[in-house]
């Protein structure tokens, strides 16, 4: 439990302490929370899934043959990378509002100094609660430019689904299936099976879960974004 404690700090303190922020920034922050939390639960059933791979050989040998062929894609470290993607796609919006926040003060004192008098520049914020928040209204770049974000966000989760649909769960079958390992010495047709296949597959149909909810919400706030801001312009 520490682990999930240790990983869900940084995301949380980017979340509560931006000086900026923009609508929908607390759900794609919480949206990073639970998909961290269910990949934490997600790896459980398949932290021994080499002593859960089991042949009719002693040949311990054979076995790692047969593991190697029928597990050929490192599966957890896929879940861990494009979760490490879907962090990024919600840290380029984080430091695209710090951008557009920063050039305008700057601007602003610039103007200040020139006039002798209160900048005139157009601000693309809005105060809210004490933070400012980018005003999607008076900026269509910013419009543009999160619309880029989210859609980065959308196909790193349709890349997920692609994952546990062609990677994962064709590999957890509940019948046992022929191993050909005659290129190791000794070894020959194996017939091996995957233990504990119900709760594996149960953790993979929880992250199915999850970035189906994402999915949705992402296409969702791309039609939200392209009618209230684009076509209303």
């Amino acid at each position: 439990m520490a682990a999930i404690v240790t990983g869900l700090i940084p995301i949380l303190r980017t979340a509560v302490d931006s000086t900026a922020t923009y609508k929908g920034r607390s759900m794609w922050f919480g949206l990073l929370c639970i998909r961290l939390v269910t990949i934490f639960l997600a790896q459980f059933p398949w932290k021994a899934v080499n002593e859960d791979f089991l042949c009719n050989t002693t040949i311990a040998i054979c076995t790692k043959a047969c593991f190697n062929t029928h597990f050929d894609s490192a599966i957890v470290m896929a879940w861990h990378f494009l979760f490490i993607l879907l962090v990024l796609s919600v840290l380029f919006m984080e430091l695209f509002s710090f951008h557009i926040r920063s050039s305008f003060l700057k601007k602003k004192e610039r103007e200040m100094a020139s006039q002798g008098e209160q900048g005139v520049a157009i601000d693309p914020t809005i105060t809210v609660g004490g933070r400012m928040m980018i005003d999607f209204h008076k900026s269509k770049t910013s419009v543009l430019v999160y619309l880029f974000s989210v859609m980065l966000r959308l196909a790193v989760e349709i890349l997920f689904v692609y994952v546990l649909l062609c990677w994962v769960l064709p590999k957890l079958t509940d019948k046992s299936y022929h191993c050909d390992a005659k290129d190791f010495h000794g070894c020959a047709v194996h017939q091996c099976v995957v233990r504990g296949a119900a709760e594996k597959r149960m953790s993979v149909y929880a992250l199915l879960f999850i970035s189906a909810v994402a999915i949705i919400t992402s296409f969702l706030f791309c039609l939200y974004a392209i009618g209230h801001y684009l076509c209303n312009a």
